[in-house]
């Protein structure tokens, strides 16, 4: 519905320093070049129909009232509960943003009004297009959905397409996508799986001290992924384990032979069964 500004109430007001924000300046650069896409959500006040409450979209609300628009199409709700808008929010993975910036590009949107709709530096729109240039195919959806910093992708361009799979992997696994960490991977790797063959230089490291980190990140690697192979099935066998130590402590005739005869098996089982029951 189409709602005058003056009928919306916000639950809260912008202060000065959320519009001194980067974030509140992105939305106001995008709202200026290609308008409102996500319509904010209101809620009809009770006993008052040409009222209405808001429940998402201060900060758009509030610069369409500093641009001095008078109405603005929302969507009204029929829960009134604003944390259930909030928490459907998908930030968008910097994969995705790469595509998306493609696509406009393919569809004739120039580099220069991406950058303008969402104040940045046109510096910043071109190395986001260049995204996955050097990037294997199997990284670019490994880490298709993953948030992750473009630096990072800065560091696997340095890798062969293989080591790059590995490296991936190992980030997903570690659930770590930070640069730091993708340099500690690179500099771990060893010489022939770099794109460039040269002899990597890593400040305060010597060349003896670079070999000994690649034979202990590979040892790492391979003992990580023998044990990443057996831990569902050890898992399982843990858990059935725990389940058959709890029954046989529900036993009295059981529990009164152990404190009998192993008190010091009794001891252990209670302290399994306490620890299964805590978890």
């Amino acid at each position: 519905m189409r709602i005058a500004l003056a009928d919306i109430e916000p639950l809260r007001e912008v202060t000065a320093a959320v519009r001194n924000s980067k974030k509140f300046a992105q939305i106001a650069a995008s709202i200026r070049e290609v308008g409102i896409i996500e319509p904010p959500v209101v809620v009809r006040l009770p006993g008052a129909d040409d009222r209405y409450r808001l429940l998402d979209g201060h900060l758009r609300l509030d610069i369409l009232k500093d641009r001095g628009d008078v109405d603005v199409v929302c969507i009204v709700a029929t829960d009134d509960e604003a944390i259930t808008y909030n928490k459907r929010i998908s930030r968008i993975a910097i994969v995705q943003e790469h595509k998306m910036i493609l696509k406009a590009i393919e569809k004739g949107v120039s580099e220069e009004r991406l950058a303008r709709a969402l104040n940045v530096n046109i510096g910043s729109i071109r190395n986001r297009r260049r995204l996955l240039d050097g990037i294997c195919d199997e990284v670019a959806k490994l880490l298709e959905e993953r948030m992750v910093p473009i630096m990072t992708f800065q560091e696997l361009r340095k890798l062969r397409p293989m080591r790059q799979i590995e490296v991936a992997e190992t980030m997903i696994a570690m659930n770590r996508f930070s640069w730091p960490y993708a340099q500690s991977l690179v500099a771990a790797t060893p010489q022939g799986q770099l794109v460039d063959e040269q002899r990597k230089a890593i400040r305060g490291l010597t060349d003896e001290q670079i070999d000994h980190m690649e034979r202990e990140a590979g040892n790492i690697d391979r003992e990580f992924r023998m044990v990443e192979q057996s831990y569902g099935t050890d898992h399982l066998d843990l858990v059935l384990a725990m389940g058959y130590v709890c029954r046989l402590i529900e036993n009295v005739r059981i529990v009164h032979h152990l404190a009998k005869c192993h008190p010091e098996l009794l001891a252990e089982f209670q302290r399994i069964v306490l620890l299964r029951n805590a978890a």
